[in-house]
């Protein structure tokens, strides 16, 4: 396949930008100790690093620029930070700490995953038992879910690129490599032929796919979580590609024989080769082979825009406020993928969101509700009251709840309210910030009561972290060079290029 860059129109498109990252970054070695290498990608290799703050371990990814050839490939970079951070609330994505960038590498900084791929296990076990088969698969087709309710689309699931936490062998499950997603809205279709062999859909070889490719994945990797070998195989990469598209499924031979009929009904539905009869993530989901005690999830998970529209609602006027403070100081990074959002509800691109726009968005995106609670969860968001959410209302109102794990954020916030830096929000300094916000006739006294704990009718800073943290649970082969890594080894059945 040709490079993606080949392409281009010159020169402009061809040409390399100065930076991935649209800021200066510190050194990445004045914060961290570079250790051994664990892992070697087709753009990137893996390092531990250690915090030289506190000591805490890390993972680093470290991506040559020299590899990166034009345009394109800074962006899909930019991008896959973007998704990272769009994701990090998920409890089996890898989450990522900090970026960093020099004259010769970007460096992503995540949480480290110390138990290996999957992929390494499964050549370890030959296969697993279907009860562990389903609540890996589980764990998985979690993470596609959340992407796709995020508005993101994988592209490269594959057992390669899920890790465990640690070497134990119930660990916690991650995704991790975002490097071929894409941000999507409903209805949009994508042509670039992208992914790994063994896991590529059969509408991604005939160019145009969207997000169910990501479901016909996860069910390659069901079947060689079951098998330990792949569903759709030959020695070259064209004959894989020909099984894809017209070959059938083996379920004769061993273990097939040994494995349930409910095993073999939830692969058939998700190696369905018309997307449209696929299963989606979430029947995979409320299949009986993946549900725990007969009991399935009542509903497709609420999108994501829905989830924290309800969560804002019910929060009190100050930490809606402190909100806004925050989402306006968040690095681009860490909103762009809200910024996706806003912009696929924004239909006319007027900046701001209508009720026939969320009522509208909320319905494309799966959510069915009344038109009183969307109209609720409106006002809600809408602080100054105009009738319409602008995009600061709508960070405030979707930005996840971890963003306010971070101490900087929080006394960022308190400062914005603590005008005289006295460290304590009087009724005065309220009435002040609700004019900037354009909010009149609140109750301030009843605000401050709200959060006023030793009640002295002012708020200090440890009253103010008490409200904000109260409710926080738990704390793209695109246009990328990537498209080479259709190129694989069969050297041991399924091992990709990595």
């Amino acid at each position: 396949m040709s490079h993606p860059c080949s392409s281009d129109p010159p020169p402009r498109r061809s040409s390399k930008p100065a930076s991935v990252l649209p800021y200066k970054t510190p050194n990445l070695r004045d914060h961290y100790r570079i250790g051994k290498k664990l892992g070697q990608g087709q753009f990137g290799t893996t390092y531990l690093c250690v915090d030289k703050n506190d000591d805490k371990e890390y993972a680093c990814k470290s991506i040559p620029k020299r590899k990166l050839l034009c345009r394109d490939d800074y962006e899909d970079v930019w991008r896959e930070i973007q998704i990272m951070h769009h994701l990090s609330e998920h409890p089996n994505v890898v989450r990522i700490k900090g970026t960093f960038e020099d004259a010769l590498f970007v460096h992503l900084v995540m949480e480290l995953c110390a138990g290996g791929e999957l992929f390494d296990r499964i050549i370890l076990k030959g296969h697993y038992s279907e009860r562990k088969a389903a609540q890996l698969l589980k764990t998985i087709v979690g993470v596609v879910e959340a992407c796709h309710s995020l508005g993101v689309m994988h592209r490269d699931l594959k057992p390669e690129n899920f890790l465990f936490a640690s070497v134990d062998e119930d660990a916690a499950l991650k995704a991790t490599d975002f490097g071929l997603s894409v941000f999507y809205k409903p209805g949009d279709t994508f042509s670039d032929v992208v992914g790994s062999p063994y896991y590529v859909a059969p509408e991604v070889l005939r160019k145009l796919y969207g997000p169910e490719a990501d479901v016909w994945s996860a069910g390659v990797i069901l079947y060689i979580l079951l098998s330990g070998v792949p569903p759709f195989w030959a020695e070259t990469e064209a004959g894989i590609f020909r099984q894809i598209i017209k070959g059938s499924i083996d379920f004769e031979t061993e273990p097939w024989p040994t494995i349930s009929e409910s095993a073999k009904d939830l692969i058939r539905k998700m190696l369905n080769r018309n997307p449209r009869e696929r299963f989606t993530a979430h029947q995979v989901l409320c299949h009986p082979w993946i549900i725990d005690d007969n009991v399935a999830p009542d509903k497709p998970l609420d999108s994501a825009v829905l989830s924290r529209l309800k969560q804002f609602s019910a929060m009190n006027k100050l930490k809606k406020m402190a909100l806004r403070v925050i989402a306006e100081s968040l690095s681009e990074e860490e909103i762009g993928g809200l910024r996706e959002l806003f912009k696929m509800i924004d239909t006319d691109n007027s900046g701001t969101i209508t009720f026939e726009e969320l009522k509208e968005g909320l319905r494309r995106v799966g959510s069915e509700l009344m038109e009183s609670e969307i109209k609720m969860l409106m006002d809600a968001a809408d602080i100054d009251k105009s009738g319409t959410i602008d995009y600061g209302e709508f960070l405030a109102a979707t930005v996840h709840m971890n963003k306010l794990e971070r101490e900087e954020n929080l006394m960022s916030a308190f400062a914005f309210f603590d005008k005289d830096g006295s460290g304590y929000i009087t009724i005065d300094e309220l009435s002040q910030a609700c004019k900037q916000f354009g909010l009149e006739d609140f109750k301030l006294d009843d605000m401050i009561k709200e959060v006023d704990q030793n009640n002295d009718g002012q708020i200090d800073y440890n009253e103010f972290t008490a409200m904000m943290r109260k409710g926080i649970s738990g704390g793209v082969v695109g246009r990328r060079t990537m498209r080479t890594n259709m190129n694989f080894n069969l050297g041991d059945a399924l091992k990709t290029d990595r």
